[in-house]
């Protein structure tokens, strides 16, 4: 046995900590300790499933496995950001096109130049990582785009009436999209081995690897997480503009409001 790996004993120990949270949120008064607690419980069952399909993708299915698997989080992944534009005009396929890009794109790049091994048990972790990272790009970007929408509608509608094509009209305000949405990915690569030290390199180090193969991995899982951000960002950015204009240049109505703007 592993020694850096804990224990089942192990990991049922540290639900003391979620049990910790509940208390804190609870003596807080937060409203949250139920949420806190379902968050726990789902995580734990939702990783003991997926390790036990992984198991069966690594043994029997090989890379076709692994595209499969990092296709369905795709959708998943579209889907969840999607949720944060209510209201925009085909914000599902649009969210779930900029995920993908930003993930075929960056994973693409990495096993055609042979960066990482075409092996089920690495590309499945590395694309997990990548699809995540696009899908906050998306997310954050899909978020300022309904924003911008409706705060800076009188702006964009006074272009528009001086002539300028919807493209023209919101070209300043897909910069501000973008430049909000690689905040994150950016402020990361910035810090990283600084303030933290990245999942990647920890298992790496963890499982016993030498320390400078483990900070190669991670470079290269920076860069790739920053690529994927910025292709994903880029990509929602556009395509959500496409779906805020009509066919005669017209700024449509988003009706609905996000969740936080309706409490």
């Amino acid at each position: 046995m592993n020694p850096a790996v804990p224990t089942w004993a192990g990991v049922a120990a540290s639900a003391a900590l979620v049990a910790l949270t509940i208390v804190v949120a609870w003596r807080g008064r937060l409203d949250l300790a139920r949420d806190i607690a379902v968050a726990g419980i789902r995580a734990g069952l939702q990783l003991a499933a997926v390790g036990a399909i992984l198991l069966l993708v690594f043994r029997h299915t090989g890379l076709a496995g692994a595209i499969g698997w990092l296709a369905l989080m795709v959708l998943i992944a579209g889907r969840v950001a999607a949720r944060r534009a209510p209201g925009l005009p085909r914000a599902l396929p649009t969210a779930t096109a900029a995920v993908a890009v930003g993930t075929a794109a960056t994973l693409g790049t990495l096993l055609a130049f042979g960066v990482i091994a075409t092996q089920a048990r690495v590309v499945i972790p590395v694309g997990g990582m990548v699809v995540s990272g696009a899908m906050l790009a998306t997310s954050l970007a899909l978020t300022r785009l309904c924003e911008e929408a409706r705060t800076a509608r009188p702006a964009i509608e006074a272009r528009l009436s001086l002539g300028l094509a919807a493209a023209d009209a919101f070209a300043p305000h897909q910069r501000t999209i973008v430049r909000t949405a690689l905040i994150p990915a950016i402020d990361s690569t910035k810090t990283v081995g600084i303030i933290s030290l990245p999942g990647a390199m920890t298992g790496l180090i963890l499982a016993g690897v030498d320390p400078l193969t483990a900070i190669r991995y991670q470079i290269v899982v920076m860069y790739m997480l920053l690529a994927a951000a910025a292709l994903a960002a880029v990509t929602a950015a556009r395509l959500g503009e496409r779906a805020l204009f009509d066919n005669a240049h017209r700024l449509r109505h988003l009706t609905a409001e996000p969740k936080e703007a309706r409490r």
